[in-house]
């Protein structure tokens, strides 16, 4: 992965998590939680999805498809684990 498709894919999973936090609600705390699980779950999903072979959007290097999915499965598991 290139430095570029690295950063372009950060603020993917950035924009992912306000968005996220702008519609749940929540402090600062949250919203660093959000961010977090965004970033982690956005990579994560993208390198098994490259791995597996697996692609919804590419981008380039970056399957941004794939990793937004990820990065809101992520999101809203966390979500649901805070409110418990």
């Amino acid at each position: 992965m290139t430095i570029p498709s690295l950063i372009l894919g950060l603020i993917i999973a950035l924009l992912t998590a306000t968005i996220f936090h702008a519609i749940r609600g929540g402090n600062g705390w949250r919203l660093l939680l959000f961010i977090g699980l965004s970033v982690a779950g956005f990579f994560l999903v993208e390198w098994a999805g490259g791995l597996i072979g697996w692609g919804l959007y590419a981008f380039g290097a970056l399957d941004a498809g794939l990793g937004v999915v990820g990065s809101v499965l992520f999101l809203i598991l966390g979500d649901w684990l805070i409110r418990r």
